[in-house]
């Protein structure tokens, strides 16, 4: 929670930022093939009338069942690996001096090893669910997409850095400043 939130303070100050969220947005609109995979795999009522994916829907279907999260998983996460693999080799041949790559799924997804730096955004369990609650999800939506993920004890374990998301927003920018200054300095 406050992964948004970080990537615009580091992008304030000077990062390159890509979101796989974005990308997943983007491989998802309509006419894109990833899109006509999902609707072939999950069935037509995933789609609305306008051609554009129900994510609520998709939601509903692949949090209640891991064997069709994997199944959905299988369609996006190679296409969005593609393609932010591809914005840091741009930053690469471009000399950009820090690039930002938000997965919210990391260590799921086994994407550590491509990175240099890990920031970990977390915040408390309870604050986690309230902020969830205040996006209109359900108890069970909240669970199903908790229990698809990996604790996030352990991600702040395995992260170099850690941007705590409790308190107010001048807290947040402080953090963010502390880790450039270090990955920078």
């Amino acid at each position: 929670m406050g992964k948004s939130t970080a990537a615009s303070f580091l992008q304030a100050r000077g990062a390159r930022i890509v979101d796989t969220d974005h990308l997943a947005r983007e491989l998802t609109r309509p006419g894109q093939p990833a899109l006509e995979e999902i609707e072939n795999t999950f069935g037509p009522r995933i789609i609305s009338a306008d051609g554009s994916l129900r994510r609520d829907e998709l939601a509903d279907i692949v949090f209640a069942d891991p064997v069709a999260l994997k199944k959905l998983e299988a369609i996006l996460h190679p296409r969005i690996r593609e393609r932010w693999l591809a914005q840091i080799e741009r930053w690469r041949e471009e000399n950009v001096p820090l690039g930002i790559v938000v997965i919210p799924l990391l260590y799921e997804t086994q994407a550590e090893s491509r990175f240099e730096r890990i920031i970990c955004v977390a915040c408390s369990e309870n604050s986690r669910q309230e902020r969830l609650k205040a996006r209109g999800w359900t108890p069970g939506q909240i669970q199903g997409r908790i229990a698809a993920q990996m604790p996030v004890t352990e991600k702040i374990a395995r992260a170099h850095f850690v941007i705590w998301t409790e308190g107010e927003m001048e807290n947040h920018s402080r953090q963010v400043e502390g880790i450039i200054d270090r990955i920078t300095g």
